[in-house]
């Protein structure tokens, strides 16, 4: 499968807000870079990070508004929206995954704005 459609089909997946599923689409020693947090490393460090934001989401969405690749790096911009406490958010986001040769995310970064991220959750 090529890495453009691997991308795709992760952000697909993430209406269903079912980690496991998610996690499935890494390899065992991925990095996940969510900038300006620290990094995580390994599919249990990405399933918690996940689980941070989907678990107390009703809804989420990674709408992909364009998406590149080249070789094994794609590299996406999105709009992430989650609708948490009833507060529906919508964060700009551009995201750069790396493809393994088994087709498996091997490192995820995404570069937002975290203080546009928490003035909508307050």
């Amino acid at each position: 499968m090529k890495p453009i459609q691997i991308v795709t089909d992760f952000c697909n997946a993430v209406p269903r807000r079912n980690v496991d599923e998610l996690v499935g689409f890494f390899s065992a020693d991925a990095v996940y870079h969510n900038i300006p947090i620290a990094p995580v490393q390994g599919r249990d460090a990405i399933a918690a990070t996940l689980r941070g934001f989907l678990d107390p989401s009703t809804e989420a969405e990674f709408e992909v508004r364009a998406i590149a690749g080249e070789g094994r790096t794609v590299l996406t911009e999105r709009i992430d929206r989650f609708t948490i406490n009833g507060k529906q958010i919508a964060l700009p986001v551009m995201g750069t995954f790396e493809i393994d040769e088994q087709g498996k995310i091997s490192a995820w970064r995404d570069y937002f704005d975290l203080a546009q991220f928490t003035k909508q959750m307050s």
